[in-house]
């Protein structure tokens, strides 16, 4: 499965091919929240194979919102919310990070279904750093590893940082793959699994 250390609540080679927001069906839910479209990188979407990156829009935030609700999920990222639950803390969050302008956030489409979200943003630390969540139903079949390889092929900002509990062998497996390699460890508080958790810092570039 694939997640890394979420935002506080996501090698082989593949092509890429970048499009316009102009092939995306005319619907009205289809308009980005970003406020400056036009300045983000991801105002493109990214193709690869049955993957496709693109901006977040309204309509994927419900879908979010439930997979983050999934307790197993929650154990695995460990640094997740404090209550998964509370609807209206997750969507102020989100809309928040949506206006953060130092942020690249994407959703991960699997065969034209919503399978997660990628990131990129500033750390407390001052570092990039990437983040990405990928839904239960999308674990073990290389969504991943897939997706964060084609982000870090349009986000090309160096170093980039990421972090994962030590017992998260899957997201430590799709990071390495994706050419991150393991610089350091600290612990934090988990409020998924109510108490503190060890991690492993990584870096690329």
């Amino acid at each position: 499965m694939a997640l890394v250390h979420s935002w506080g609540f996501l090698p082989t080679c593949h092509e890429v091919v970048y499009s316009g927001r102009d092939g995306m069906l005319p619907n009205w839910q289809q308009k980005p929240l970003h406020k400056s479209e036009s300045k983000r990188e991801g105002s493109h979407m990214e193709n690869t194979s049955s993957i496709v990156l693109r901006e977040v829009l309204m309509s994927d935030l419900p879908i979010f919102f439930d997979q983050q609700l999934d307790p197993e999920a929650n154990w695995m990222a460990a640094f997740t919310r404090k209550d998964p639950a509370d609807r209206d803390a997750f969507m102020a969050h989100w809309a928040r990070i949506l206006e953060d302008e130092a942020s690249t956030i994407q959703t991960i489409l699997f065969n034209g279904s919503v399978a997660g979200s990628v990131s990129s943003y500033v750390d407390e630390d001052e570092h990039l750093e990437v983040s990405y969540w990928i839904g239960k139903p999308y674990w073990g079949k290389g969504i991943a590893t897939r997706a964060l390889s084609a982000f870090l092929e349009h986000s090309k900002i160096r170093p980039l940082y990421a972090r994962a509990a030590k017992d998260n062998v899957g997201s430590l497996r799709v990071l390495e793959k994706c050419e991150f390699t393991r610089i350091g460890e600290g612990r934090g508080f988990s409020e998924a699994r109510g108490e503190e958790v060890e991690e492993f810092l990584l870096r690329l570039g």
